[in-house]
């Protein structure tokens, strides 16, 4: 069914493009670029020039990833400033955080366009990506043009064009902590008008961290991916391009340090597994006066996490998440042709709808039952005490998710003088349902205490839960913005910029959250614990802000000095935070805060002082506070937001030294230091990370389609923690990476 569909609407939209250029005959259309150096970046929604726009931006090139070997997004982590993915758990996190926004599980604060096609799922976001074009950062809501969850911007990662670029690609890696990556692709040209690309990876990862349970490293992991490219110009005013990719991961998790001992300990098995497939078909028309361009998606997305979730060496419980989620999006963006006139616009239409069928069952095991059942039961009443019949049981969840939106959305751009004004607007709509059943069969007996302190057999308690339900939310939404650039009478490219923008970040529900509730209905029966009320608990509301901007974007051409800085304050309402509930619960919660507020600035520095020298350096800071939020034990108004970051650091170095040689050209030198913190780790703030620093350098030697480069991470062997939780009352850190050590050999043939 939902491969009939896509065919239908991919065949429909080429036939009624192709009927329109059959009647409006028009110049030779290009692909709309933006040039810098060997970077091009096209742009379908945002203006073709990002530094000639008001919005913070920054974009990574092709070389200056290699120079950073950063293949996945956490490689680009510090290097945006205010742009913060850390590096714990699994693959399923992909957690990110931009000026004090962010989300650690469901819903993202930050959206992903891979080659025009937007993801819908973040646990689909942390991947490795052979032959990237370029990263394009841009930091403030992007709700207007792309709607939900770009509450904290938008990232385009565009990879290498086959009608740009002919030939094969080689690349081959390894690195201490047993770390090997190899990818290839071929692009080839068959004529002016076709061109395709076939790119395989693969990547494995020996790991760092030991569990001295078992003795073995709990960090490795291995995955492969493939990507298909297909360009085609199908008449003088149509082309396409599709993109198929699929990629598998083997994972295994987790490194969390039991804090007293400061051991990693544990006793079950855990692991990730994931498959992602996504196939997005963009058709781009031009006329005399507008252009039509159709991005239909469909995405599948298949995991499995599966943890001991007490990481402790005793059998407490474990959970295991399994999730099948089949997506389905269409994008139409109507465009008026860029030129010298006054006025430009863009307008469009989208929608989407996906469907998840998730299982979440948590395990309980012997020394769980002991610990959080049967002595809980047994202090309240030890007149009668409990005995369980089996030493484990399942709390089973399974749930059917689906979710669908629609939007439509304009954007106007007046040029008057040196003032270029913009104003826009989106409709959002979105519906989101859930069926569950949660059940349990299990038993237990009751015994009771006799005058002379033995036990007798009382009676059999037998236990049979089936709940099931349906819930619903429905939101619609206005997502207005509005921005005035002014051009500095300066040479070179020189504006200061103001704007206003709405954020939406979905809702949803907590699935996590009915092991609780099925737990709380089990200790119910037994005559103790508190009943949630599944309608509060599940569900969690959107978060909205507002965002207000005024910034600047400089040239110095006398002093080779590029300068882009920004200063922001953030109005957030009901923003998402994920809680570890007290208590003996299982599960996480995410909950909305009441109001906070997020406060600071950004400056990128871009120095060529002289030929082959080079240095860059950018700079985040952000005060993120809760203005007013009470969680029903503790008022934190006041407090730091915790998991943000309040400062991202980065400064790298460049030089190239020239050879007159045909066999080496050039020899690169470069340094890079990343620093980050402080860091609060709850809402009351007593636990911290504080600002630390990681320093890397590389080599590179130079060739004629050929590299060589020998590069390290963490040279000084920094110890520093990316993520602390609380869990039973127990306190959990995880370590940063140490030291690594690599080379990394390409070939372009």
């Amino acid at each position: 069914m939902v491969v009939r569909w896509y065919l239908t609407v991919c065949v429909a939209t080429v036939s009624c493009s192709e009927a329109v250029a059959s009647v409006a005959p028009v110049s030779e259309y290009k692909d709309t670029v933006r040039t810098l150096g060997e970077l091009n970046v096209v742009a379908l929604k945002q203006q073709e020039l990002l530094r000639d726009d008001a919005v913070s931006t920054t974009v990574v090139s092709r070389s200056e990833l290699e120079q950073l070997n950063a293949v996945a997004l956490k490689g680009i982590s510090d290097v945006v400033p205010n742009f913060y993915m850390p590096d714990y758990g699994s693959r399923i996190t992909s957690t990110i955080y931009v000026r004090g926004i962010g989300a650690r599980m469901d819903q993202p604060s930050v959206g992903l366009n891979v080659d025009n096609v937007p993801f819908l799922n973040k646990n689909a976001y942390d991947f490795d990506l052979a032959d990237i074009a370029s990263v394009e950062m841009l930091r403030g809501p992007q709700s207007t043009l792309y709607g939900r969850n770009t509450i904290g911007g938008l990232i385009n990662i565009t990879t290498l064009s086959p009608m740009r670029w002919q030939g094969w690609r080689v690349m081959a890696q390894g690195a201490t902590g047993n770390e090997w990556k190899a990818s290839a692709g071929w692009y080839h040209k068959f004529d002016d008008r076709t061109a395709t690309a076939v790119v395989g990876s693969f990547s494995m990862l020996g790991g760092f961290f030991r569990n001295l349970h078992t003795g073995r490293l709990v960090d490795k992991e291995a995955g492969g991916s493939l990507r298909w490219k297909f360009d085609r110009r199908l008449s003088v005013a149509l082309t396409m391009r599709n993109v198929a990719s699929a990629s598998i991961l083997r994972q295994g998790g987790y490194p969390y340090e039991y804090v007293p001992t400061g051991e990693i300990n544990y006793d079950d098995t855990c692991f990730y597994r994931r498959f992602i497939f996504n196939d997005g078909l963009t058709l781009n028309w031009r006329g005399r006066d507008f252009s039509v361009s159709s991005i239909t998606s469909v995405q599948y997305l298949d995991d499995n996490m599966t943890l001991d979730q007490d990481f402790l060496p005793q059998p407490y419980f474990t959970l295991t998440q399994k999730q099948k989620e089949t997506g389905l999006t269409e994008d139409l963006v109507f465009r008026g042709n860029r030129g010298e006139g006054r006025y430009e616009w863009v307008a469009g239409a989208f929608g989407f709808y996906k469907h998840t069928d998730m299982q979440a069952p948590v395990t309980f095991k012997d020394t769980g039952i002991a610990t959080l059942i049967e002595r809980h039961r047994n202090e309240a009443n030890p007149d009668y005490p409990i005995a369980w019949n089996t030493r484990d049981f399942t709390l089973d969840s399974d749930f059917g998710i689906s979710t669908g939106g629609a939007a439509i959305y304009h954007e106007s751009v007046f040029r008057l003088g040196r003032w270029k004004l913009t104003a826009g607007l989106r409709l959002d709509w979105e519906r989101s349902s859930m069926s569950y059943r949660s059940r349990c069969s299990t038993g237990y007996e009751v015994m009771r205490l006799m005058p002379d302190g033995s036990l007798t057999h009382h009676r059999d308690v037998d236990i049979d839960i089936d709940d099931r339900d349906r819930l619903a939310r429905s939101y619609f939404n206005w997502l207005p913005s509005v921005t005035a650039l002014y051009q500095l009478p300066m040479e070179g490219e020189n504006n200061v910029y103001a704007g206003i923008a709405k954020g939406y970040k979905s809702g949803g529900f907590n699935t996590q959250m009915f092991s609780d509730v099925l737990q709380q209905r089990l200790m119910g029966i037994m005559g103790i614990g508190a009943k949630y009320d599944v309608d509060d608990v599940v569900g969690y509301r959107p978060e909205y802000s507002w965002n207000y901007e005024v910034g600047a974007h400089l040239t110095f051409p006398a002093a080779r000095l590029t300068v882009d800085a920004s200063l922001f304050y953030i109005d957030c309402r009901d923003q998402q935070l994920t809680m570890f509930p007290s208590g003996t619960t299982t599960g996480r919660i995410m909950t909305n805060a009441g109001k906070t507020r997020s406060v600071g600035g950004e400056i990128s520095l871009g120095w060529n002082p002289v030929e082959h020298l080079d240095f860059t350096a950018s700079y985040g800071y952000t005060d993120a506070r809760f203005v007013r939020f009470f969680n029903g034990l503790e008022d934190f108004s006041g407090r730091h937001i915790p998991y943000a970051p309040q400062n991202t650091l980065f400064i790298q170095g460049v030089y190239e030294l020239g050879f007159v040689n045909r066999a080496v050209r050039s020899l690169i030198f470069e340094a890079n230091l990343k620093g980050t913190g402080k860091i609060y780790w709850n809402e009351s703030n007593t636990v911290v990370q504080d600002f630390y620093l990681l320093a890397g350098a590389s080599v590179t030697l130079e060739g004629k389609g050929w590299s060589f480069q020998v590069w390290g991470r963490n040279l000084t062997d920094r110890a520093y923690h990316t993520f602390y939780f609380v869990s039973m009352g127990n306190e959990f850190l995880q370590s940063g990476r140490p030291m690594q050590l690599g080379a990394t050999f390409r070939l372009a043939l």
